[in-house]
């Protein structure tokens, strides 16, 4: 039976989804889908992964399960709508226990796949519209083949994906040096021991249980030593979100950037490394091509220099005197086409921003609030830039910047204590 504790949280598992599952008794592979207010776009998601389940893994048993954070509108009705008995799968819809977040989400996931014993286990965005059967091939085929860690490797718009192309791929190469490009990516595989472990860690009533999850993931998958590739999954079309509305998730997946660089572990890791080393990328690429996007550089500007009104003197005290200066500068430009901010300026900023949190010793994540209108000005520096570029080209340019994050990361060491 699959342990059960008076401990509030002690299990993201209800009674009743803890019932489904122990009736299902094993599984080769366990497909968990978090949703959350999904109810237009889950029906398509588990009806591809279904297809993808049964025609490239039909020697075996595997589970689809919908893990929800007790939306409102009809997501779980939906989910239990979809038939999937035409397919040789299973499938449960249920709530998590736990704070809410994606990281409960797949914390009930990870602890499914457990009790049955998986060999394989994947996890899918709900909100995916270009996912195909081939992304379930792509990820979950490597765990079969030896490896412990299976990221995303999308062809994405060039202004989709903005904490990833700011920050997210930036430290994960420089601290960490595995140049996987979507470290937040949403999509992933995973092997049994690499699952047991994050269960194991003492993290599910942290940031991580929230947006914090998938970079979380990703560090220890490289700081543990697990195997890890990327799978080509081609176009990522999903619900994209205006820059300016994603606060809460650049404070969770920023803060827990953040949080683990101090702890002892992490700490004695990123230090060492120098440089960055090729991630392995496997799989034909699939689907099609990005959908171009706009994003409203008035509105990123506004926020900018909002942010500037009532943070400007903790600015003063956390940036480099003449990166400041910039910040000055910016906030007096009066045409959005000239809003440019300098790379080198962006990567002190984030470094410096680095520091000052491991400085602080309360309150940790309120000093994020500060960073948040600057990671909004370089969003819109990054519109002007790429304005004119091709995805290719764009990419070619998120390539450079990671590298400056390498080449100064000894700025980072200087600055850190």
């Amino acid at each position: 039976m699959l342990k059960t504790s008076n401990m509030r949280f002690s299990t993201a598992l209800r009674e009743e989804t803890r019932k489904k599952i122990e009736n299902i008794g094993y599984a080769d592979i366990v497909v968990g889908i978090p949703t959350y207010f999904s109810q237009n776009t889950i029906a398509h998601v588990i009806e591809q992964v279904a297809k993808g389940l049964d025609r490239y893994f039909n020697d075996k048993k595997a589970l689809i399960f919908i893990s929800d954070g007790g939306s409102t509108d009809d997501t779980r009705e939906v989910a239990e709508a979809v038939d999937v008995s035409k397919y040789n799968v299973e499938k449960v819809v249920g709530i998590y226990r736990g704070i809410p977040g994606k990281g409960s989400a797949l914390r009930a996931i990870f602890e499914s796949a457990e009790f049955l014993k998986a060999t394989a286990i994947a996890t899918f965005d709900s909100d995916l519209r270009s996912i195909t059967p081939e992304w379930v091939k792509n990820i979950i085929e490597p765990i079969y083949t030896g490896y412990d860690f299976v990221a995303p490797y999308y062809l994405r718009w060039k202004f989709d994906g903005t904490i990833t192309n700011t920050i997210a791929y930036n430290m994960t190469r420089a601290l960490y040096g595995k140049k996987i490009r979507q470290p937040i990516g949403g999509d992933f595989g995973f092997s049994r021991p690499l699952v047991k472990d994050y269960l194991d860690n003492e993290v599910w009533d942290t940031e991580v249980a929230k947006f914090g999850i998938d970079i979380w993931m990703t560090t220890n998958a490289i700081v543990d030593n697990y195997k890890i590739c990327q799978a080509r999954l081609g176009a990522k079309i999903h619900n994209e979100k205006d820059p300016t509305q994603l606060s809460d998730m650049y404070r969770e997946v920023v803060g827990t950037i953040f949080k683990l660089m101090e702890q002892p572990k992490y700490e004695s890791y990123w230090k060492k490394i120098k440089g960055s080393t090729d991630v392995e990328i496997l799989g034909e690429f699939v689907g099609e091509e990005p959908e171009p996007f706009s994003i409203d550089i008035n509105n990123l500007i506004e926020y900018f220099k909002i942010g500037y009104n009532n943070f400007a003197p903790v600015w003063k005290s956390i940036l480099e005197e003449k990166d400041f200066k910039i910040i000055e500068k910016l906030y007096m430009t009066e045409t959005a086409e000239n809003f440019i901010m300098p790379v080198d300026t962006w990567v002190r900023i984030v470094y410096r921003y680095a520091a000052y949190f491991h400085k602080t010793p309360r309150q940790k994540f309120k000093v994020l609030n500060t960073m948040i209108p600057l990671y909004n000005a370089k969003v819109a520096s990054l519109v002007n830039e790429l304005k004119d570029m091709t995805v290719e080209e764009a990419e070619k340019y998120y390539d450079n910047q990671a590298l400056r994050f390498e080449e100064m990361k000894d700025y980072l060491i200087k600055i850190w204590e």
